[in-house]
């Protein structure tokens, strides 16, 4: 599997996935940076979302990762930059449409929706899917052109 670089960040509710997820992926080869929360003290989301969305609009990464309670909020903002498309994905199946129909750059995943077995799986599938172009490619552009 081809490895990459990742940008990961989550807010409290989040915040034990990360830790698994981020242990997975170093384990598989990928370099990882969390750009936090750092801790399971209430904090606000925005605060963590945002920057790992800017730093993958920018190429600082090529893919990133975020995590909460139900993983909505931290789509949304993750989406409010340019460049970014972040799906929530709550199946392996959406996570592969995320990637080979939208080219998901940003995986959102919500900690009390899907068990920690799920998650990690959901990550290994939304990785390994490449996008499919072809009918999908105009769709994107229309989206980053907005």
């Amino acid at each position: 599997m081809k490895t990459f670089t990742i940008a990961i960040g989550s807010d409290h509710a989040g915040f034990a996935y990360k830790a698994k997820i981020t242990e997975m992926l170093l384990a598989a080869g990928h370099t990882v940076r969390d750009l936090g929360t750092y801790s399971e003290a209430s904090c606000d989301y925005p605060d963590f979302i945002r920057p790992v969305a800017e730093a993958v609009a920018r190429g600082e990464f090529e893919r990133g990762i975020v995590l909460g309670g139900s993983g909505n909020g931290e789509a949304i903002v993750a989406n409010r930059v340019r460049g970014v498309r972040c799906g929530l994905c709550w199946n392996e199946q959406i996570a592969i449409w995320n990637r080979s129909h939208n080219d998901g750059n940003v995986l959102s995943l919500g900690q009390r929706t899907v068990s920690e077995q799920e998650a990690l799986k959901i990550v290994q599938v939304w990785l390994a899917t490449e996008f499919e172009g072809g009918r999908h490619l105009p769709r994107i552009q229309k989206i980053d052109a907005v």
